[in-house]
């Protein structure tokens, strides 16, 4: 069973900082094996990178084979099922039309000194989508990730796709097919990030990485962070659900399983202000966990990570959950909007009871590549602008140095940085010259 938690209790807050500061993800310290790894594929390039696929993945490739051919590609996509196509087609769709909105706008003005100011955005040139193999292969995230790269117009994507034991899933083929990649990597771990971030003689490297991974996956990406962008470092999914009494408990139960099923270590959290009815979801979830297909996972992380609490109000609970700063918010109340006004830290916030967060994961538009343990407080979900960069932009007129220029050098004398204020002086006296 999971916690049970009442914020009227006198060692609420006691608990409540508890459940916050838990640890939920078993990381061995794999820090010294990934940094051997990356210095072996740095140094032996495609050499290492086949080794390593052959030592963790049981799969014999040749430089030649690192990729899927476009024929391999056309025959996997060939296999998948009418309704299975139907249902990413319109995934794609969904996501690129959402994506599409986020694209910034270049801007230019000239401000009261008639100095004309600015920005401008460009694309990254090429990026490395890292998606997860085995159990973990989700064709959804191959979509989330390459649809904003696309859409932003990154001119190179490749993607890295362990197949362990050479097992394809044809699903994930076809998701690049419809996000645009063509290049498909049969390569995973911290020796595909490796080889994105540095190259090798057949795997030109990248300017950024973005994609989920594995506890080497996660190492190597801090590793190489500073060589290349990344998007971020996920920890395992959670769920945070503010429900009333309103709702049917079975269905707030399967939401909170909905997270759970993806790892042991992912985290379910209740927030509601009814303790009878965070009782009957509990229960809820109990009777669920009998015939749950993934029961040996959902299990676990709802029994050790889970929690239910029960509130004065759904102000409190809008509190707590900026607290917890989840992945997924569920807002399951009366008036999701208005309590939605009070939330200021979430990854993604599902309004309403018609709105689980698996519709989120697929088909919704929004990206599903989320902040998770409490980095929702800084930062974002995967999107457009993880693929762009802004380059400013400043030209001055005589008229506008002249006006802005002295208080530039006499910022310059102040921090005894005597080239910066004769680089502005110089121009000032040409300028005075010409007036005399």
């Amino acid at each position: 069973m999971p916690q049970f938690l009442d914020s009227s209790d006198s060692d609420f807050e006691a608990k409540f900082a508890a459940l916050l500061g838990a640890k939920r993800e078993d990381s061995p310290d794999v820090d010294d094996v990934v940094a051997g790894i990356i210095a072996d594929v740095r140094a032996r390039g495609d050499d290492a990178v086949i080794e390593l696929t052959t030592k963790f993945d049981k799969l014999e490739l040749t430089p030649q084979t690192l990729a899927f051919s476009a024929e391999q590609i056309e025959a996997e996509c060939a296999k998948v099922p009418a309704d299975e196509r139907a249902a990413l087609e319109l995934a794609a769709d969904r996501i690129r039309a959402y994506h599409e909105r986020q694209l910034p706008k270049d801007e230019r003005w000239v401000d009261v000194s008639g100095a004309e100011l600015g920005w401008r955005w460009t694309p990254v040139s090429a990026a490395g989508l890292y998606v997860p193999g085995g159990l973990a292969s989700y064709p959804s995230s191959v979509l989330m990730n390459a649809i904003p790269a696309q859409v932003a117009g990154v001119e190179r994507l490749i993607i890295c796709a362990p197949t362990p034991g050479g097992v394809v899933n044809p699903l994930v083929l076809l998701a690049a097919k419809l996000s645009g990649v063509d290049t498909v990597y049969r390569i995973g771990g911290a020796q595909a990030i490796a080889a994105m971030a540095y190259g090798t003689d057949t795997i030109a490297p990248v300017d950024k990485i973005t994609g989920p991974g594995n506890a080497f996956v996660a190492a190597a990406k801090r590793r190489v962070f500073g060589k290349v962008g990344i998007d971020m470092i996920a920890g395992p999914s959670e769920i945070l659900v503010i429900a009333d009494k309103r709702n049917d408990p079975d269905w707030i139960a399967v939401d909170l399983l909905s997270q759970a099923e993806h790892d042991e270590s992912a985290q379910s959290i209740l927030i509601t202000d009814d303790a009878s009815f965070g009782r009957a979801v509990a229960q809820a979830v109990e009777t669920r966990l009998e015939t749950l297909e993934r029961r040996a996972i959902a299990g676990p992380s709802w029994r050790d990570f889970g929690a239910v609490i029960t509130v004065r109000d759904l102000a409190e609970a809008a509190e707590l959950s900026n607290r917890v700063a989840p992945e997924h918010l569920e807002l399951c109340v009366e008036d999701p909007e208005g309590l939605s006004q009070q939330i200021t830290h979430a990854g993604a916030i599902f309004l309403g009871q018609w709105t689980p967060e698996a519709i989120g994961d697929y088909i919704g538009g929004p990206n599903h590549v989320l902040p998770t343990a409490r980095s929702a407080r800084f930062s974002s979900g995967l999107s457009v602008m993880d693929f762009v960069k802004r380059t400013t932009l400043a030209r001055m007129t005589p008229q506008s140095l002249k006006a802005i220029g002295p208080a530039a050098e006499c910022l310059a004398i102040s921090e005894s940085l005597e080239a910066h204020g004769l680089s502005v002086r110089a121009r000032l006296d040409r300028l005075n010259e010409g007036a005399s």
